[in-house]
């Protein structure tokens, strides 16, 4: 209701002819009907996401089909997202394919020379170490699924002598205190609070791949040619899956070992999967859709 109330306020004030509402968050299906209510068309960045089941992610999958339903055009980053809204009836004409707007901001984030704001990323060896940049915070993985990614990477790091983590933690206690107790006294593993969007996108470049449960970080890393294992059994983002840039392992312990441990271990896989194509745009999705 607050959100509601406060987009009424400042919609009629300013009284626009449309908003843009970006993503699959809970704000932006808000920020879609608080507009809808006073008669304002929407346009959804990043629209035409899908993985046809409305529990996973939750409540992702269901903000953005309700974000879609109340939107006048979509602003899709491939062509799958386009077929996905075609699929649930959009109009073709209101529909544009971008590119994701992350990539762009990619462009300004990401410095070869960057120094982190955080000190102990400035002490890691990222020249010499393996480090494995990691997130994992999703609420279908809560319980059983995060103390099998955590035995995981216990496992993966006392196996490769070579390996630093880095576990960006969620502040949810649900997530925090199973990492802390799992992992906490582990050697060559720092548990890091969430980074701002620089320092996590300069993390990203430096480290040797990601494992994640997160939906963004199945483009970013893409981009900087980075091996993704997503912790999830499904994904919204095919598209880096068929590429060959991301690779689905769940949460099952077994799997996820084995398939970093491939990663770590066998260069040709590595380079396989750090050198496909990126399908999420070129760094002028802001452009078009500003074009439009």
């Amino acid at each position: 209701n607050r959100v509601l109330e406060g987009l009424e306020e400042i919609f009629l004030e300013e009284k626009p002819d449309m908003i843009l509402v970006h993503g699959d968050t809970t704000t932006t299906f808000s920020g879609a009907l608080a507009a809808f209510y006073q008669q304002i068309k929407v346009g959804h960045v990043e629209a035409g996401l899908r993985t046809f089941d409305k529990y996973f992610p939750f409540p992702e999958e269901m903000n953005r089909k309700l974000t879609g339903a109340l939107a006048d055009l979509h602003f899709a980053p491939t062509k799958g997202s386009k077929a996905n809204l075609l699929r649930e009836g959009v109009n073709e004409r209101d529909i544009y394919i971008t590119g994701n707007t992350v990539i762009d901001a990619m462009l300004h984030t990401v410095k070869e020379e960057y120094i982190f704001e955080n000190d102990i990323l400035n002490t890691i060896d990222f020249e010499n170490k393996k480090v494995i940049m990691i997130t994992a915070h999703r609420r279908e993985n809560w319980g059983q699924g995060i103390e099998n990614i955590c035995d995981a990477l216990s496992k993966i790091v006392e196996e490769n002598k070579d390996v630093e983590l880095v576990y960006l933690v969620h502040l949810n206690p649900v997530v925090k205190d199973v990492v802390n107790r799992k992992l906490g006294d582990k050697e060559r593993v720092h548990l890091l609070s969430p980074l701002d969007t620089k320092e996590t996108h300069n993390l990203m470049n430096k480290c040797f791949m990601v494992m994640t449960d997160s939906g963004g970080l199945q483009e970013e890393a893409p981009h900087l040619g980075k091996p993704v294992l997503v912790l999830r059994d499904v994904t919204e983002r095919p598209e880096a899956v068929e590429y060959g840039t991301v690779k689905l392992v769940g949460t099952d312990i077994e799997k996820i070992i084995t398939e970093a441990n491939n990663l770590i271990n066998n260069k040709d896989e590595y380079t396989k999967m750090s050198k496909a194509a990126n399908p999420y745009g070129d760094g002028l999705a802001s452009k078009r859709i500003a074009n439009i």
